[in-house]
């Protein structure tokens, strides 16, 4: 079992024995023995093969299919990406995180790697679908990256669509704020919202917004 720590705030280090998966070419350095090999089909090696084959098939239709590659062996082993800031994520027992796919680092094999739809995303330029990972062992983590320290809420609350990196709890409504100014380009910038207003879950979003702009989940541990 590997166990997953932040190293200086910009990588994140994962020391034991055994297999996680990991974003392809995250890895910076190790000591000891490790190989790495793509994942070809699906990380949940305990479904079957029909069921690894549709949801590959989902991934790809959806854009999703995040590169991932799975790491075994023995040691320590360095991950980073871009030297954007690492945050750590314990999951609780049957919970799940919608992650945005560019900003997943790596988990460990006791999340359940899928996609979960979210509509209001056509209307925010968000996407309509979202990396979902759900606890389904022991000891279930996962490596989230941020531009920048990351800000934690609890919900209820609003956030930019364009800053938000991962959740808990059900998926946000959208809200507009418009009017003729926003029509003659007099807007304030910030026209469109994600409303979280389940209590007691979990939102992080960082301080800086995309480029393409326009036991309950408050248990979730960040480090």
């Amino acid at each position: 079992m590997f166990n997953f720590n932040v190293h200086q705030e910009l990588s994140c280090i994962a020391e034991g024995e055994g297999h996680f998966f990991a974003k392809a070419g995250s890895m910076v350095a190790y000591k000891g023995n490790f190989t790495a090999e793509k994942v070809l089909l699906d990380t949940n090696q305990n479904q079957g093969l029909f069921k690894s084959v549709m949801n590959l098939a989902s991934r790809k239709l959806t854009g999703e299919n995040i590169p991932l590659m799975k790491v075994s062996g023995n040691g320590s082993y360095y991950m980073a990406n871009r030297s954007q800031h690492v945050s750590i994520i314990t999951l609780q027992p049957g919970q799940s995180i919608g992650v945005e796919g560019e900003n997943l680092l790596a988990f460990t094999p006791d999340c359940k790697y899928g996609v979960r739809f979210l509509g209001s995303g056509v209307i925010s330029q968000k996407g309509l679908f979202t990396t979902n990972l759900t606890a389904i062992g022991p000891d279930p983590k996962v490596v989230i990256t941020t531009d920048g320290n990351p800000i934690v809420l609890e919900t209820p609350c609003v956030v930019d669509p364009d800053a938000i990196i991962c959740w808990t709890g059900p998926d946000p409504n959208f809200r507009a704020d418009m009017n003729w100014k926003t029509f003659i380009g007099q807007s304030s910038g910030e026209s469109y919202f994600f409303e979280f207003n389940n209590p007691g879950e979990v939102v992080i979003v960082q301080p800086s917004e995309r480029a393409y702009g326009g036991a309950s989940g408050i248990n979730l541990a960040i480090d």
